[in-house]
C-alpha cells in the first residue's frame, strides 16, 4: 500500500544548489542559523535561498537556543515555513502562523517517555507542534552529528503528531530506517554532503529515491 513519505535535506548554503536538490525531489531544505555550525547561513544568504525555491519546496529554519519571539521574527522576515528548535528545555510557545518542529535528541528510553510527555502536555494546552524530530543524543552538539538515534528505542513511538527521524541517515541506510520505524518524514545533513555544506547532489538523489521506494513498499 504504501505511504507518502516526506524529505528534509539540511544544511543547505546555496540558492543555485537548493533549486536543484528541490528538482531532486525534497519536500523541504533546511537552513541553519546557528554560528556553531559549519552549514551555518547569515540571515541575508538565507534570504537569497528562500527567494531561489520553487514553490512547493518549503524552507525550514534550524534555530538552537533562541527564544521563540526572535525564531518567529526571523522566520517572518525571510518568509519561512516552519522553524526548528534546538532548546533544552524544548520551547512550548505558540509559533503560529509558522509550522512548529521541536527536535528531541534520544539516547535512552527515559527520554522517549520525557518527549511524549512534553507533547502530550503541549497537545492538553491546545497548541501541539506541527511536528516533533528526533535526534541522536551527541554531548554538546545539536544535530548534524552523524550519529544515528537509536532505532530500537522507537520502532514502537507514536506520538500524537506526525515525527521526524533524523541522526545518522545516509542513502545507504535510509530505506531500512523507513521500513523499519515508518516515520512521517526523514531528515539528513552530512549523510548527503561532499564537504559540510555542500551536498553531493547524487547522494542526494540516491537518498529521496530511496526512502521514497522503501515508503511505496510499506
Amino acid at each position: 500500500m504504501g505511504y507518502p513519505i516526506r524529505i528534509k535535506i539540511c544544511g543547505v548554503t546555496d540558492p543555485l544548489e537548493a533549486v536543484k536538490i528541490a528538482e531532486l525531489g525534497a519536500d523541504a531544505i533546511g537552513l541553519n542559523f546557528y554560528p556553531s555550525s559549519p552549514r551555518y547561513v547569515a540571515p541575508p544568504q538565507a534570504a537569497a535561498i528562500v527567494r531561489a525555491l520553487p514553490p512547493f519546496t518549503a524552507p525550514v529554519g534550524i534555530f538552537v537556543g533562541w527564544p521563540m519571539r526572535q525564531v518567529c521574527a526571523v522566520a517572518y522576515q525571510l518568509g519561512l515555513r516552519a522553524v526548528q528548535t534546538y532548546a533544552e528545555p524544548p520551547l512550548r510557545e505558540d509559533a503560529f502562523p509558522f509550522a512548529h518542529i521541536p527536535a528531541l535528541r534520544i539516547r535512552e528510553a527515559g527520554d522517549l517517555e520525557a518527549a511524549q510527555e512534553y507533547l502530550r502536555a503541549l497537545q492538553a494546552a491546545g497548541r501541539p507542534p506541527a511536528a516533533v524530530l528526533l535526534d541522536a543524543f551527541v554531548p554538546g552538539q545539536w544535530g548534524g552529528t552523524g550519529q544515528t538515534a537509536p532505532w530500537e528505542l522507537l520502532e514502537n513511538f507514536a506520538p500524537p503528531v506526525p515525527w521526524i527521524l533524523a541522526g545518522g541517515l545516509t542513502p545507504e541506510n535510509v530505506a531500512d530506517a523507513v521500513r523499519r520505524l515508518r516515520p512521517w518524514g526523514v531528515d539528513v545533513a552530512g549523510g548527503v554532503e561532499a564537504a559540510p555544506g555542500r551536498k553531493d547532489l547524487e547522494k542526494v538523489r540516491q537518498f529521496i529515491l530511496q526512502a521514497r521506494i522503501a515508503a511505496s513498499n510499506c
